[in-house]
């Protein structure tokens, strides 16, 4: 793929709010009310939350946020690829930049909530080709019939 730009975004940015508004719409279209975790431009800007947008040339890309949940603990949120992005390595490109964010900030794993129905099955498919397994719900997650946590173990950053 083409040169990617992944930056620490402030979500200010007119693309970047419009792919988190699609985004959420997706979220909606494609889960139970009670089973959307995908989070809004408000608690994306929470203290806990470090987020970031990808790029490539003046093309906004993607997207994908890392939250604290301890000091050897991390969550994957809101990953989203631009629609005129998709099949390209873009998802990819950013779950890596995550992982390393977290390996750096020394988290022993990360973590996950996402959907089993078909919507989903892209995002799982990538996120097991990195090792990501199911494992008990965390944080305030609540397992069910549509809801699965993942789970990875990280390597020590060299």
């Amino acid at each position: 793929m083409a040169d990617i730009r992944i930056v620490e975004d402030d979500l200010t940015g007119e693309a970047i709010r419009a792919l988190v508004a699609l985004h959420l719409a997706a979220m909606h279209e494609h889960s139970p009310p009670d089973k959307v975790h995908a989070l809004p431009i408000a608690a994306l800007r929470a203290s806990d939350v470090t987020f970031y947008s990808a790029w490539i040339a003046d093309d906004l890309a993607g997207m994908g946020a890392i939250r604290r949940l301890a000091d050897d603990h991390g969550e994957i949120k809101s990953m989203r690829v631009a629609p005129a992005f998709l099949g390209r390595g873009m998802g990819e490109a950013i779950l890596r930049h995550l992982l390393g964010v977290a390996r750096a900030r020394g988290y022993a794993r990360v973590s996950l909530e996402t959907g089993r129905t078909g919507a989903f099955g892209p995002a799982v498919a990538l996120y097991r080709k990195y090792g990501f397994v199911e494992c008990p719900a965390f944080a305030d997650y609540v397992l069910d019939g549509f809801s699965q946590c993942m789970t990875l173990a990280l390597a020590p950053a060299a």
